[in-house]
């Protein structure tokens, strides 16, 4: 059988991609600090939001908080549809962003409840009882038409069909689409644009750790750790969309002690390769986590205008990473994105290993 000319063409640049991916790192492996895993926490902007929600949910059994800032309900991409042809690209960017603009309703919770429990009927995810002792903070800003205010209602009612413990859920600063802060730096607080971080006076990432770690002291006026640059070839493959390279903070503290961990799911166009180190250095995560004994997972997704096709660097919330469109497995333990930041996680709680031994 012969190749069509595109074929071989698309079947080259892979070749290229794949060799120039082995070579294009030399960040070294995820360090083990035999981390408290029991207190896990998850965060997120935009598609970042969606992840972390996709995430507490296929793994509540580990997660035990989740905050979304301008992301919708679990499954969002997966309603409305009809079986077996669900648009899911389409739905995530109309349904799960601004429906209203688009002609469309905003996702139904209720709806998506019923089916995560089908899905932990099944097998695909953990059982959602655990989704009860859950702490769950929500943000929306007014000034945002990128995720509006109806979506994320829709992940607080979500929660709360689930059950969980604590809801808060912030609606009431006119914010753009972005990370909030209190940095003068940032875009003023009404501002959609690059890099979608906005200066409202509110350090949003202290407050959302204190919701999900009740009883955290101040945030460091100095941090004592580091930014460590890892490795994430080992956890997934080409296919998943992963950049070469993440990031982790880790306080001085623990690498002598057990600390909890968070993971920090940036937004659509806030990778390191677009923004530096403005998401995993300057959002404000760090200097809670330095006062308070947690490590800072910043997992990082790559842009991409070739396969998997993601051109804006989003966290997969409607299946650009799974092997069949038509039958994705973003939602479930199987989703390749899912799976990677699991085994980070793991990878933190594993015995750290003294040089001295």
């Amino acid at each position: 059988m012969r190749l069509s000319r595109p074929l071989l063409m698309l079947a080259a640049w892979l070749l290229v991609a794949l060799a120039l991916r082995t070579e294009a790192t030399s960040a070294p492996r995820l360090p083990a600090f035999q981390a408290d895993l029991g207190q896990t926490t998850v965060s997120g902007l935009s598609s970042g939001a969606y992840m972390a929600g996709q995430f507490a949910v296929i793994h509540s059994s580990l997660v035990t908080g989740a905050a979304l800032i301008a992301g919708g309900p679990y499954y969002c991409a997966g309603h409305p549809g009809r079986p077996p042809f669900i648009p899911y690209l389409a739905n995530a960017m109309s349904v799960c962003m601004n429906p209203g603009e688009a002609g469309a309703g905003p996702p139904d919770a209720v709806f998506l409840w019923r089916q995560a429990q089908g899905f932990a009927r099944a097998g695909l995810i953990d059982n959602v009882a655990n989704l009860r002792r859950q702490s769950i903070y929500l943000f929306s800003g007014g000034a945002d038409r990128t995720v509006t205010t109806a979506v994320v209602d829709q992940a607080r009612n979500f929660h709360a069909l689930a059950g969980a413990s604590r809801i808060r859920y912030r609606d009431n600063l006119y914010a753009g689409h972005g990370m909030v802060t209190a940095d003068r730096a940032d875009n003023p607080c009404p501002v959609t644009a690059a890099p979608y971080f906005n200066n409202c006076g509110l350090p949003l990432a202290h407050e959302l750790l204190a919701q999900l770690y009740p009883g955290l002291g101040p945030p460091s006026a100095r941090l004592s750790g580091t930014v460590l640059r890892f490795d994430q070839r080992p956890y997934a493959g080409y296919s998943a969309g992963l950049d070469d390279t993440g990031y982790v903070y880790v306080p001085e503290a623990c690498r002598r002690q057990t600390c909890r961990v968070h993971v920090a799911f940036h937004g659509c166009r806030q990778g390191a390769a677009l923004v530096g180190d403005h998401f995993y250095g300057r959002a404000g995560y760090n200097e809670v986590a330095d006062a308070n004994h947690i490590i800072v997972l910043y997992p990082q997704v790559r842009t991409s205008r070739f396969y998997p096709y993601n051109p804006r660097g989003c966290w997969d919330f409607w299946g650009y990473s799974s092997a069949d469109p038509f039958q994705p497995d973003f939602h479930t333990r199987e989703g390749s994105q899912v799976k990677a930041v699991f085994e980070m996680v793991q990878r933190l709680g594993q015995l750290r290993i003294s040089p001295h031994r």
